[in-house]
């Protein structure tokens, strides 16, 4: 299947490994993966700061980057849940109308498309440790997510994947939400380290660099014994014995 990819700014700058393995997997999964270098943001830090017209310039730029007859593949559920959910406000009636309509159909957060459009959920990976998964906002409640990454994790060899304690409250990222309300940013980051921590979990696990970003600062703030690792990864690491 020929495949689109859209790497978040925030993958693109800080966690460009996340991107590389993204390919891989896409690739083993049997899909034919283009990449559009001139791509940048969904446009998503402006439109939830309240900045619409310049979320409409970045997110005709989005549009306008993409082709309409293959699907679009990205390790972000929140970006993911832009376009399908928030596209609506900014294009609506617009010129761009109709294909943003068939670019909403088309987009598909990494595990959403791999277990329930590819069926591919064996990627022969291996990780020794005990991990939780952690339901981010956007995967949860704006793309319906939640068996798919789990799934992707049950096959994971040396893996074991617990239950987090409320795993499915906001660990206090919500983009700029972290930077006007620090203090109950850091409180719910906290919240979610510790409940991690009292099932002994080595990993924590999620399809969104941003909550784990958030959450990795206060586990390295605090000198803590557990680390955050995006779901890509987990499926790329390992692949020696396949």
């Amino acid at each position: 299947m020929k495949t689109e990819l859209f790497i978040p700014c925030f993958i693109d700058q800080l966690f460009p490994d996340t991107a590389f393995n993204t390919v891989k997997l896409l690739e083993k999964a049997g899909c034919t993966v283009e990449y559009n270098p001139q791509q940048t943001c969904c446009g998503q830090p402006a439109f939830n700061a309240g900045f619409w017209d310049e979320a409409k310039v970045v997110g005709r730029k989005f549009l306008d980057g993409f082709s309409e007859d293959s699907v679009i593949v990205t390790p972000s559920a929140s970006c993911t849940g832009m376009v399908k959910n928030y596209y609506n406000d900014l294009f609506t009636n617009t010129v761009v109308h109709n294909k943003c309509r068939t670019i909403q159909g088309n987009i598909y957060e990494l595990s959403d498309f791999l277990v329930n459009i590819l069926q591919f959920d064996y990627f022969g990976a291996e990780l020794e440790g005990r991990a939780v998964y952690h339901d981010s906002c956007a995967a949860l409640r704006e793309c319906k997510i939640k068996e798919e990454p789990r799934r992707l994790l049950s096959k994971v060899l040396g893996l074991e994947l617990v239950d987090l304690p409320q795993s499915d409250t906001c660990c206090g990222f919500g983009g700029t939400f972290a930077v006007k309300f620090d203090a109950i940013s850091s409180a719910m980051a906290q919240q979610k380290v510790e409940n991690a921590l009292s099932v002994d979990a080595e990993y924590i696990i999620s399809t969104d660099a941003s909550c784990l970003l958030h959450l990795q600062s206060y586990i390295d703030k605090n000198n803590l014994p557990i680390k955050t690792i995006h779901l890509a990864d987990v499926l790329a690491h390992g692949w020696g014995n396949v």
